[in-house]
C-alpha cells in the first residue's frame, strides 16, 4: 500500500478531456472519489461471465471469476485481474482509516477494499468497487 505520494500513470487527461468524457456521476466517483449509492449500481447483482474494465482508461481489473455475492450494495471481488492492476492508498477520509482502490493505469477512485470480514473467499479480501466506475466486458460463448 503506498501512502499519499502521487505516481505517474499511464494514462493522464486534463480535467477538461475527463469532464467531456465521462457522465457527470462517471466524474464524480472516478476523480473525486465519490461514492455511488448502494444497491443502485449497473453491476451490484451481475453474474455475467467477463471482465471488468476501468471506465475511465479501459484497463482490465477484475475478472467474473472473483466476483461474489456480498449483499453490501457494491460490486465486491476478492481479487484483481493482476496485482498491478490496482492502486491501494491509505484513506483516512470521514474519520476513518481505510484502503482506497484506484486504477493503476490512470489513478481513477473505484472503490475501497476491506480483510478480515468473514466472507469466504480465498483472500479474505473483498474489494467494494462502484459499479459506475467499471464497465463489463461479457465473454465471448
Amino acid at each position: 500500500m503506498t501512502s499519499g505520494i502521487k505516481k505517474a500513470y499511464d494514462v493522464v487527461k486534463p480535467d477538461e478531456q475527463w469532464r467531456a468524457e465521462l457522465s457527470d456521476k462517471e466524474y464524480a466517483v472516478l476523480r473525486e472519489a465519490a461514492t455511488e449509492p448502494a444497491f443502485t449500481g449497473e453491476y451490484t447483482d451481475t453474474e455475467t461471465e467477463g471482465v471488468y474494465s476501468c471506465r475511465g482508461c479501459g484497463a482490465e481489473l477484475f475478472r467474473s471469476d472473483t466476483k461474489f455475492a456480498s449483499h453490501c450494495g457494491w460490486p465486491s471481488f476478492f481479487d484483481p485481474k493482476d496485482s498491478d492492476a490496482v492502486e491501494l492508498i491509505e484513506d483516512r477520509s470521514y474519520g476513518m482509516v481505510r484502503t482506497e482502490v484506484r486504477c493503476a493505469s490512470c489513478g481513477s477512485h473505484l472503490g475501497h477494499v476491506f480483510k478480515g470480514e468473514g466472507y469466504p473467499t480465498p483472500t479474505d479480501l473483498r474489494y467494494c468497487i462502484n459499479s459506475v466506475s467499471l464497465r463489463l466486458t461479457p465473454a465471448r460463448s
